[in-house]
């Protein structure tokens, strides 16, 4: 069996970046005063979305990358894939620290291209990851 390199970079990577916006909600709670929830703010609501949106596909992604890696699909494949999730999420993270990124406001028109960019790098890298082990199963 071979060990999951690619798998273990991207996971490493992306660990890190959830740390970062671990500590960014941890520290705006704390600076705001707010124990549980968002307490109506809005920019917290935005650094709570970050972080979780990360944590909601970061582990799968990895999980899955690895078996990839270490069944049918090629290496080069692997990479290409794990780079764009990891660009896309970074864009995705870059677009919910501004309101026209996750409110959708009139201004900045370019944190919202990220967002798109950041969830279609997502929804790609899924896709293509789900098929290119079951076209190499199967």
């Amino acid at each position: 069996m071979t060990i999951p390199l690619i798998a273990a970079v991207a996971g490493a990577i992306l660990i890190i970046l959830q740390a970062i916006l671990m500590i960014l909600v941890g520290m705006h709670r704390i600076k705001n005063r707010v124990n549980l929830g968002t307490g109506d703010d809005l920019a917290l609501e935005r650094k709570i979305r970050r972080h979780g949106n990360l944590a909601e596909n970061a582990a799968l992604f990895v999980a899955v990358l690895a078996l990839a890696e270490m069944t049918v699909v090629p290496n080069n494949i692997v990479r290409i894939i794990a780079l764009v999730f990891i660009i896309g999420r970074i864009f995705h993270a870059i677009a919910l620290s501004t309101v026209a990124g996750s409110h959708g406001a009139k201004t900045g028109k370019i944190f919202q291209a990220f967002r798109a960019i950041g969830a279609l790098s997502t929804f790609g890298s899924f896709v293509a990851l789900g098929g290119y082990l079951l076209a190499g199963i199967f």
